[in-house]
């Protein structure tokens, strides 16, 4: 049985007991346990079921790359399914549940798939769920939603709060084993600045624990000293419990730091998620010791030898009484050392070679540990724990040689370097035939955009596996971040052997032992299993992932997939670099959805976004409308009047006196560097290029299939740099846009682009006494031939600096203002002084769409709909005949947008002066095949013109402009019809005199 062992655990403090419940289990553990630690030392072995055949599963791993040991953590509001035991510390009052199984884990229904198990191979499911095809909806479905899903899903509001920070350093390194430490070390020294991430909550790494020297000093204590080195520095910054989840681009990381998941309702914020820009990264992850296939391996007993030697060293923890060592390297050995110091049996160790001389084997054979050679094991013997092991010749097919009782098996197939952040961004990899496992190329690594490395692997994470190359490695990759630096200190430990890449056991095992021979444990993808995918034609190794679910379990294959490629490569007859590998994708562990998040949550699940002078209107009783995500005022009510006769009101103050608009959410992008014109050029369906400095230009962006997706002035400040104006709701829209197209296609373009929507306050002065307004504030020419239509100038208006742009939205004359956001109150309040005797009034977005609507003006997201193109509206004078492309040119070629019986935009006019409603329907002669009314045409904007005194409407109707002063009939719900006459769309000033004045 695993037990407790009296003395020993480097992690653990005897002092602070802590009791938790597995399964409603009271058990104990100690302050610095781990969850499967704890549980282990209750003599819990069986920990959770296998997902496909529900077999038993235990602890294999004492790390992330744990497949296994799988828990419901906590319970209301605070359940998190799918917790690993291998990373979760101990508190006290800490309460799991195994998942995957009914009624309950020691007896499980579900195990009666393992008995059916020939009948459900790899792939059985593209098989067998397809006929009889009513038996989908009404037999198979339902089982298989039944049976998805291992966790429970939390029902309960999380009562756990998350934040996430953001910073900034020279040298991020991920990894705070030694050499993490020594490469933090070497870039600090330099004086750049370094922050350093460890994601277990203590420093070191393994080299504690497998007896490293370093400088002649236990790497314990030289561990310590590096800390409080590194700590001293006011330029390093260290973060325990901090897992480096994802490289992109640009050195950009996302890691996630467990707050208080220790410490739960301690009043910290539970996860952090840290957004780290960085100018060089250090990938110092270490590696993964990989198991070894036989029959069997999969029973709670059996682990990695490292993992045993980790549970034992570190929390004093014994696996059992009598463990089996089985290894094809000297590493394992280590282990079966370490399990003779702490008192425990260890009946053999099968060395897979043909020869072991080392000096660890021949240190275990002066401690009287058995040794044998060319031995494997043929079959493990057990239910729910481990019995015994049958042992044969690894050479041969598997017929027992001798059978040897014990509680424990200790595995060793040799290690995997932690390529994943390597790969995140690119990093290429180069198969390292000596140590049979796939390491960084150095000469092909993830770049930044100068063409250096963005991320340098160091120490094991790179292949340097032995303790005296691991060092050097660091101390290298802490030069090649920073600056070089002194000698590397040295690392002394055992002299290894070197190892025997040993995929099967034994190598001439039949179909009966691969049959119980596990790559994925959790998924339950057998040696077999990816030997059948590779004879039905599967070769490709994405193929054979998906198609036997091997390595797509919730540890992401950190523990199957280099042994699957391995069989895949056998059965196909490939070496395996040819069968390559499979993608490696961010997050290297599982993020909870609570940190992604942050505190968007509640009511700041979308935070409101605000503008400067959000608190004036709402003093002065704005009536608030949403505009994606933030709030303008939809009218400003005076007295008891209506809404519609405020907005009526406001209308009519802006054709006949001044009226205000806060226009500060309307999106601001600056566009600038060499290529920014050519860039702008592709965006916009008109030419920016030609811009002159000074001028605006009015431009349509549109979506690669044609379909116009937005629309605003652009301005030329200098000769690199551009500001583009875009629609409330679609500033961030629309620099995703342009980043898009920038990061994945023209990534080799010299632009530059930043949203700086909320840096600026932008007040609209429209009306007939906008100039006058605006000379009473007094500081800036802004006379007509001075500051003529579609120009601009920088100044200080009425003691603000200021960029006023002499455009209109409206058809009046009218300037924008835009100022800095910390000044844009004071300004709007200065607006309203100076024109207090010229009528002015503030005025909100309903008037704005009344206004624009009488002059013709399209909105996006009125007459667009993200199946209308600019030509559709009249719009085709804002696309260039010159330009050879842009964005949705092609799109708009094809024979069905090129149509001429399209429908298109026009005027709409009710015949009894009456308001159309939004959104009706203009009915034809005659029914489809449906046996609807044919339809010709729709309303998309529809108003009530306190200007004109009627109705007015645009909308897009079926060869509309050909059609001019045709009736068309509009059906109302309810009954009846609206009758309207087709016009012309601009209803107001139609030459635009007046905002020419």
């Amino acid at each position: 049985m695993s037990a407790r062992l009296a003395k020993g655990g480097r992690l653990i403090d005897r002092s602070k007991a802590h009791r938790f419940t597995f399964n409603c289990k009271w058990m104990r553990g100690f302050e610095g346990d781990t969850l499967s630690a704890a549980l282990l030392a209750n003599d819990q072995m069986l920990v959770g079921r296998s997902f496909k055949y529900h077999r038993p599963r235990g602890i294999v791993a004492s790390g992330p790359e744990e497949p296994n040991g799988l828990v419901n953590l906590g319970k209301g509001d605070r359940l998190e399914p799918n917790q690993r035991t291998t990373t979760t510390e101990l508190f006290d009052g800490l309460t799991a549940e195994s998942q995957n199984h009914w009624p309950s884990l020691e007896n499980d229904i579900g195990v009666v798939n393992n008995y059916a198990a020939r009948f459900l191979p790899a792939g059985f499911y593209y098989k067998t769920f397809l006929q009889p095809r009513a038996a989908w909806k009404h037999v198979f479905e339902p089982i298989v939603r039944h049976s998805a899903g291992l966790g429970k899903a939390p029902k309960d509001r999380d009562a756990d709060r998350y934040e996430q920070a953001y910073a900034f350093c020279d040298v991020l390194v991920i990894g705070g084993g030694v050499a993490g430490l020594q490469a933090a070390l070497v870039a600090g020294r330099s004086g750049a600045r370094v922050m350093l991430l460890e994601q277990t909550g203590h420093w070191g790494g393994r080299a504690p624990v497998d007896g490293v020297e370093i400088d002649g000093q236990p790497a314990d204590a030289w561990v310590k000293t590096t800390v409080q080195a590194l700590e001293a520095m006011e330029n390093v910054t260290l973060r325990k419990r901090c897992m480096g989840a994802g490289v992109y681009d640009h050195g950009y990381v996302l890691a996630d730091e467990k707050v208080a998941d220790h410490t739960p309702g301690d009043g910290r914020p539970k996860h952090r998620l840290w957004r780290i820009r960085a100018g060089r990264i250090i990938a110092a992850t270490g590696a993964i010791e990989r198991p070894l296939s036989f029959a069997g391996n999969d029973i709670p007993g059996v682990m990695l030898a490292a993992a045993v030697r980790d549970y034992v060293v570190n929390f004093a923890v014994s696996p059992g009484d009598r463990t089996v060592v089985v290894t094809n390297n000297d590493d394992a050995y280590r282990t079966a050392i370490a399990l003779h110091q702490a008192g425990l049996s260890v009946p053999v160790i099968l060395d897979a070679r043909l020869t072991a001389t080392g000096a660890l084997p021949e240190q275990a054979r002066k401690l009287g540990i058995r040794v044998e050679t060319n031995r494997a094991i043929a079959m493990v013997q057990g239910g729910k724990r481990v019995k015994r092991v049958s042992i044969c010749a690894q050479a041969g097919e598997g017929a027992v040689l001798e059978e040897i009782a014990c509680e424990a098996v200790a595995m060793s197939g040799g290690w995997s370097p932690v390529v994943h952040l390597w790969s995140h961004c690119g990093g290429k990899l180069i198969w390292d035939e000596a140590t049979a496992c796939f390491r960084p190329d150095a000469a092909r690594p993830p770049l930044n955009h100068d063409g250096s490395a963005m991320v340098i692997a160091a120490g094991a994470a790179n292949g340097a596996l032995p303790a005296a190359d691991t060092l050097a490695d660091a101390h290298r990759a802490g030069e090649a971040a920073s600056k070089p630096a002194g000698e590397a200190p040295k690392a002394t430990a055992a002299e290894e052997a070197p190892m025997e890449a040993v995929w099967l056991m034994p190598q001439g095992a039949p179909v009966k032992l691969r049959a119980k021979a596990w790559l994925d444990y959790q998924n339950d993808v057998k040696v077999s299993d990816v030997q059948l995918a590779a004879r039905e034609g599967y070769e490709s190794v994405e193929h054979t992932k998906r198609y036997t679910t091997l390595g797509m379990a919730t540890d992401q294959g950190k523990l199957s997939n280099i042994n699957g490629l391995a069989v895949l490569a056998d059965a196909l007859n490939e070496h395996i670099p040819q069968v390559g590998t499979t993608t490696f994708r961010p997050p290297y562990t599982p993020v909870t959805f609570g940190a992604l998040a942050g505190e968007a949550r509640g009511e700041i699940f979308q935070p409101l976004r605000r503008t400067p002078m959000h608190d004036w209107h709402d003093a002065h009783g704005a009536y608030w409308e949403p505009v994606g995500l933030w709030r303008r005022p939809y009218c400003y009510t005076q007295g008891g009047e209506s809404h519609e006769k405020s907005v009526h009101r406001e209308v009519l103050n802006v054709r006949n006196n001044v009226g205000l608009l806060d226009a500060s959410t309307l999106g601001k992008i600056i566009v600038k560097g060499p290529d920014a014109g050519r860039f702008l050029d592709m965006l916009y369906t008109g030419v920016m290029s030609t811009l002159p400095i000074g001028k605006c230009r009015y431009g349509l962006m549109c979506n690669e299939n044609g379909f116009l997706s937005d629309d605003g002035v652009v301005a030329r400040i200098d000769e690199d740099t551009w500001l583009c104006h875009t629609t409330s709701g679609g500033a961030d829209r629309i620099h995703a846009h342009m980043e898009d197209w920038l990061q994945c296609e023209w990534w080799d373009w010299q632009v530059w682009t930043a949203n700086v929507t909320e840096q600026y306050a932008q007040v609209a002065v429209v009306g007939p006494n906008a100039r006058k307004l605006l000379e009473k504030l007094g500081g800036m020419d802004v006379s007509k031939e001075t500051l003529p239509f579609m120009q601009w100038a920088d100044g200080m208006l009425g003691g603000f600096r200021a960029r006023v742009y002499r455009i209109s939205f409206s058809g009046e004359l009218s300037y924008e203002i835009a100022i800095p956001a910390s000044e844009g109150r004071a300004f709007w309040e200065a607006c309203l002084a100076a024109g207090a005797e010229f009528g002015v009034m503030p005025y909100g977005t309903e008037a704005l769409h009344v206004l624009r609507a009488e002059k013709g003006f399209i909105m996006i997201g009125d007459e667009t709909d993200g199946t209308v193109i600019p030509q559709d509206l009249g719009l085709g004078w804002a696309i260039s005949k010159k330009k050879a492309d842009y964005l949705g040119k092609r799109g708009q070629e094809r024979s069905f947008l090129a149509d001429p019986d399209r429908w298109k935009l026009v005027g709409l006019e009710t015949l009894d002066g009456s308001v159309i409603p939004d959104g009706a329907i203009a009915v034809a002669e005659g029914k489809n095949a449906n046996g609807q009314r044919n339809t010709q045409g729709r309303v998309t904007s529809s108003y009530h013109s306190p200007t004109l005194g009627k109705g007015i409407a645009m909308g897009l109707v079926l060869r509309g402009p050909d059609r001019m002063g045709e009736v068309l009939d509009f059906p109302k719900i309810g009954g009846g019809s609206v009758k309207a006459r087709i016009v012309d769309q601009v209803f107001y000033d139609k030459e635009g005199a007046k905002q020419n004045v």
